[in-house]
């Protein structure tokens, strides 16, 4: 019986792991499926675009695994079920279950909206492809209407910093106003800052620093210090999380519901678990949590991926190296900032911002999109046997233990 692997997610982190496994697993010891909600890849780094306007590509997953031997099963996870180690996955034709004896969760992060009142009912978010296409919508029906319009971006991270640059570029007859709760790009070096504040000058952009947003509503935005800002479109940016099915499974999660994982990307709480990208709390080489990012979705998916071979194959396991070292963050298209960080993940001196930063962000998001649209790509074509085909889908939470270990795995 061949060894079932199922990856919930074909985002950064889940299409990496599915396609390596691919090439690096025999077809004929494991078989390898993906559960996505949507039939295309979504270029999450690039949502802000897609909202101002943009047209960003989006290749279709069944184009993406062509070729590869994996399976690509298109619904949205309902529930996991570690102890039956079980899948639900609605669809179109009703759904039903997906068996799995090694589980990578890769579903990603949506934005949080942290008990602030009315951001889920009245704000805007780029953190996936259908609310992106909502705030597309709603930005060009106020720039077509030609009498202008307020938009309020909630957050000075760098999804928050892209996406007010961007509109304020795209759609120059808005208004756009960053709301910060702190000193604007806070984490950048002083020259950063600076370039930073120019640039939103440059773009007409509204900066409020330290401060807090009280409330959402239908076309304002209310702070904590009594402000109250007039908005056609909040978009919401401070803060990611994810969803409670990990949680609901029973996984080790932290209080914001990503999954625990050890140094191997292994669920502390279930060794058939797997948690890559935003969906895993993992710890970087420094010692400090890994931040959501696409980064971190190839560091964590590549160690995934070692940790799985290894274990199956009865070899050793290495390790990848899982460390952040800079922050890339687009101000437009013709301008941006690099900002290098130390092994602290603090900001070092000096930066490189413009048009070079620019094109190193340009040329980040399409290394990004190809390495995901050519999934087995400079993979090594020696694909590794199960080491223990016959035991692999019933061995025991320890003897998998023992596998990751370097050992294998016995009946």
């Amino acid at each position: 019986m061949k060894h079932r692997i199922v990856v919930l997610g074909a985002g950064y982190a889940g299409s990496h792991v599915a396609g390596t496994l691919a090439r690096r697993l025999s077809p004929r010891d494991a078989e390898i499926t993906v559960v996505n909600a949507e039939p295309d890849f979504v270029q999450r780094l690039r949502l802000h675009q897609l909202a101002a306007g943009q047209e960003i590509e989006a290749p279709l997953l069944a184009d993406v695994f062509a070729g590869t031997g994996v399976r690509l099963r298109l619904g949205r996870v309902t529930g996991v079920d570690p102890e039956r180690r079980a899948v639900a996955v609605a669809d179109a034709d009703g759904g039903g279950e997906l068996g799995y004896d090694t589980l990578v969760y890769a579903l990603g992060s949506h934005f949080a909206v942290n008990g602030v009142p009315g951001v889920a009912e009245h704000a805007f978010d780029v953190s996936g492809r259908p609310s992106a296409l909502r705030l597309r919508e709603r930005l060009a029906a106020l720039d077509t209407a030609g009498r202008g319009g307020n938009v309020v971006v909630v957050g000075d991270g760098l999804t928050g910093i892209e996406t007010a640059t961007e509109i304020a570029e795209s759609r120059p007859g808005l208004s756009v106003t960053l709301i910060a709760r702190g000193e604007l790009g806070a984490r950048l070096s002083a020259g950063a800052r600076g370039h930073l504040r120019r640039a939103c000058h440059r773009l007409r952009i509204t900066v409020l620093e330290h401060t807090e947003v009280e409330a959402v509503e239908a076309a304002r935005v209310r702070c904590a210090d009594g402000t109250v800002l007039a908005a056609d479109a909040t978009v919401w940016t401070a803060g990611f999380a994810v969803g409670p099915l990990a949680a609901a499974a029973g996984l080790d999660v932290t209080e914001h519901g990503r999954i625990v994982v050890d140094r191997t990307m292994r669920s502390v709480s279930h060794p058939d678990v797997y948690a890559v990208g935003d969906s895993a709390y993992a710890l970087g080489d420094n010692g400090l949590p890994l931040p959501m990012s696409c980064a971190t979705a190839g560091a964590t998916g590549m160690q995934a991926v070692k940790t799985i071979v290894g274990g199956l194959s009865g070899g050793k396991v290495a390790h990848a190296k899982l460390a952040y070292v800079a922050n890339h963050i687009s101000l437009g298209r013709q301008d941006g900032i690099l900002q290098m960080v130390d092994g602290e993940g603090l900001a070092k001196n000096g930066y490189v911002g413009g048009r070079r930063a620019a094109r190193v962000k340009a040329l980040i998001v399409w290394m990004s999109l190809w390495a995901t649209s050519h999934p087995t790509f400079g993979m090594p074509r020696r694909s590794r046997r199960v080491a223990t085909a016959s035991t692999a889908s019933t061995a025991s939470p320890a003897s998998a233990a023992s596998a990751v270990a370097g050992e294998k795995v016995v009946a």
